[in-house]
């Protein structure tokens, strides 16, 4: 390395480290500190994995009652549909109200619904009514609790703080699936259920003791509109802002590379002539694309400025599609599997987008926005999942994941010159935030 080359790397880290600190980046040591985030990370901790044990536990309870994989099925997708139908229609009750307050009272009814279930004289068509109640008021408590965040984690710390809570609700999906099968055989279904209340009411008991109480962010001027208006509002507001819709098309490129874990046991099928190691290639790829997405938060959080987060997106957007375009030569497993961290590693562009979208959305109406975009976001996947499913029928995996790749990198292509436009007048508005946050710290 030349005497030159040698003085422009501690200028540019002098750059950068001046930029962090210009732009408030935050860490994972200083958020976890904070007690009320402890508390909402907790209780989102436990309900998330109440879901996942209610989810397995009534699987194995309708097929032995049943003994039908098409009703267990059936009965399995019920847990998808309401979160699409509820978080546009309730969700504004997270701007209604006080947050802490409806994320309190989800978990109390759910703990309700998830013990008359626990009960074995109930009937198979009551549990599955039961089921669409527990997981319609998930709605609800997700978007109240996406729109307390912001005012808990101020600035990068909203960033690094979603990051953990993304890389934990990961983690706590795969821990529920496998400890509610160990319940289920150690305890039984009914049992089981009953655990599941247990965690709605401890979520619960967490938010009254670590979580202070907050007013309601819209005001009665406004009137109590219907559901139905809420949501027609929350449309209007997403979608009639330029830069709002551009972030929330961005965030739904995830319906393409989502196709990945949908149609991973085909693609395994295909890459494997031993049938006693398909449920071992098939982990490895489900496994693939979340393990790219940890990494990729990881490296995004720590390593790149909040500004520079905003400017690669898009990058990042077409990173997370375009190495699926690369199965349509049908690589070895080894290459498969690289391919697919490498999108997952780009899918963390979600974290810069999710953060853009919190600083251009007013509080009062944030819990209402956050609904239709979580809505958004299952409907996409669980169309992309359907569609791929149905097109490797007829064409293969490989073929399907390919396209999807292609598709995914050309919608982010288009979207690019949008965000462009919009990009630098959200960097000054998170530099100016930024900046009165470190005012307010130091006056404090």
């Amino acid at each position: 390395m030349t005497t030159t080359e040698s003085g422009r790397l501690p200028r540019r880290r002098l750059r950068r480290g001046r930029r962090r600190v210009q732009e408030g980046q935050a860490t994972y040591r200083e958020v976890i500190a904070l007690g009320e985030f402890r508390a909402l990370w907790s209780a989102q901790g436990l309900s998330l994995l109440g879901d996942q044990f209610a989810q397995v536990a009534l699987g194995v309870l309708v097929y032995q009652r049943t003994e039908s994989p098409l009703i267990t099925a059936v009965v399995y997708a019920l847990t998808y549909l309401p979160p699409i139908l509820g978080g546009p229609l309730l969700a504004g009750l997270a701007d209604r109200y006080p947050r802490r307050r409806v994320m309190i009272v989800c978990d109390v009814a759910r703990a309700v619904l998830v013990g008359a279930m626990a009960l074995p004289v109930m009937p198979l068509p009551v549990l599955c009514v039961l089921l669409f109640g527990v997981m319609t008021l998930s709605a609800p408590f997700s978007a109240a609790r996406a729109a307390l965040l912001p005012d808990i984690l101020t600035g990068d710390r909203y960033v690094v703080g979603s990051a953990l809570q993304n890389m934990t609700n990961q983690g706590v999906q795969l821990l529920g699936f496998a400890l509610g099968g160990v319940a289920i055989l150690n305890l039984g279904p009914y049992r089981a259920l009953a655990l599941d209340a247990a965690t709605f009411l401890a979520s619960a008991l967490i938010l009254v003791a670590a979580v202070r109480r907050r007013p309601a962010p819209a005001r009665d001027a406004e009137g109590r509109p219907s559901p139905l208006r809420m949501a027609i509002g929350g449309a209007r507001l997403v979608f009639g802002d330029q830069r709002l819709r551009t972030l929330v098309l961005i965030a739904w490129l995830c319906g393409f590379y989502v196709v990945t874990e949908g149609i991973a046991v085909p693609y395994a099928a295909t890459l494997t002539d031993d049938e006693g190691m398909l449920p071992v290639v098939s982990g490895l790829l489900m496994a693939a694309l979340p393990t790219g997405t940890v990494i990729g938060a990881v490296v995004f959080t720590r390593y790149v400025t909040p500004s520079g987060r905003l400017r690669v997106m898009g990058w990042m957007a077409m990173l997370s599609c375009a190495p699926l375009a690369v199965c349509a030569l049908r690589p070895p497993l080894l290459v498969v599997l690289l391919l697919w961290v490498i999108s997952g590693i780009g899918g963390a562009y979600q974290l810069a987008a999710n953060a853009a979208f919190v600083l251009c959305v007013p509080d009062e109406r944030r819990g209402q926005a956050f609904g239709l975009v979580q809505s958004g976001l299952f409907a996409v996947q669980g169309v992309g999942i359907l569609a791929g499913g149905a097109a490797a029928e007829r064409l293969g995996p490989e073929p399907v994941v390919a396209l999807a790749g292609v598709g995914g990198l050309i919608c982010a292509a288009l979207l690019c010159p949008a965000w462009a436009r919009s990009r630098d007048g959200i960097i000054a508005r998170m530099r100016a935030q930024a900046a009165q946050t470190a005012g307010a710290t130091r006056a404090s």
